[in-house]
């Protein structure tokens, strides 16, 4: 049995969540620059290289890269030979969140979902735990701003539907978000599970690199043919027209109930805030 104390989690989670708001994407930078080579529309190459010189200015004096500083989604995969001691799982990545929003001047964008009332600190994070082999702890953090995340959307298909009712209702979703999500955007695609499920896939697959290719055929296949489509709607970089309208489309998919055909849709904005961290 391994033993990581619970003040190390909230050490992690902190820097993690001061840090994606800081620090762009490597991988998301570069894609944006490669964004901005092929742009059509002189507007749409002017942002892009805003985008890229916000991004410079947030790194070189710390500050956040975005006003909306998101929600904070955590994914755990915590090893069956691991033991947190020192608090509960859960407090210590609380506490992280607390921290790191405070520490790191991020807003404070968690509140009641009636009373509209503020929480204060950002906190409680959305925490989705699995249980893996080994003693490690891995922890991801997302922090997921609302204008993208109010674009995504849960539907049942008829399992008649297939592969080309996934794809209209994918591209249809995207055509109708526009602007909204400050694009260009990275397009999360959940298939199969259930309700919530397709949820959670479609989240988690806004974790892989944006240049991972998906070993499954077909669904890399969808990918390029999602991200072709959407890209033909003249949305362009922040809804004000051009060609880069999103960046990539990941997909993930799991066995569901010969009856349904769960898709979500998790549209992530172009600062894409996600970090990792092993322990």
């Amino acid at each position: 049995m391994r033993i990581i104390k619970a003040s190390d989690v909230t050490e992690a989670i902190k820097k993690m969540a001061m840090d994606s708001c800081h620090y762009l994407n490597s991988e998301v930078t570069q894609a944006i620059r490669k964004a901005k080579n092929d742009e059509t529309s002189p507007l749409g190459k002017i942002i892009l290289q805003e985008l890229l010189d916000n991004a410079n200015i947030a790194r070189n004096e710390l500050i956040p890269y975005c006003q909306d500083t998101g929600l904070a989604v955590v994914f755990v995969e915590m090893g069956q030979e691991v033991e947190i001691q020192g608090g509960l799982l859960s407090h210590a990545i609380d506490e992280g969140v607390r921290q790191g929003y405070d520490e790191g001047y991020l807003r404070k964008s968690v509140c009641d979902p009636l009373t509209r009332k503020n929480t204060g600190d950002n906190t409680p994070a959305i925490i989705h735990l699995s249980l893996v082999e080994g003693d490690k702890l891995k922890l991801m953090l997302a922090a997921k701003g609302g204008g993208s995340e109010n674009m995504s959307s849960v539907v049942m298909l008829k399992p008649a539907d297939g592969i080309e009712g996934i794809k209209k209702y994918v591209i249809r979703k995207c055509f109708e978000a526009g602007g909204n999500p400050c694009p260009p955007i990275i397009i999360g695609v959940g298939i199969g599970g259930n309700l919530e499920y397709a949820a959670l896939l479609a989240k988690k697959a806004l974790l892989l690199p944006l240049a991972h290719r998906n070993p499954d055929p077909v669904l890399a296949r969808m990918e390029e043919e999602i991200l072709e489509e959407v890209n033909k709607s003249g949305h362009g970089p922040m809804g004000l027209g051009g060609r880069n309208f999103a960046l990539a489309v990941k997909i993930m998919k799991a066995p569901c109930h010969i009856a349904s055909l769960p898709l979500a849709l998790n549209i992530d904005c172009h600062a894409h805030r996600h970090k990792e961290m092993i322990l």
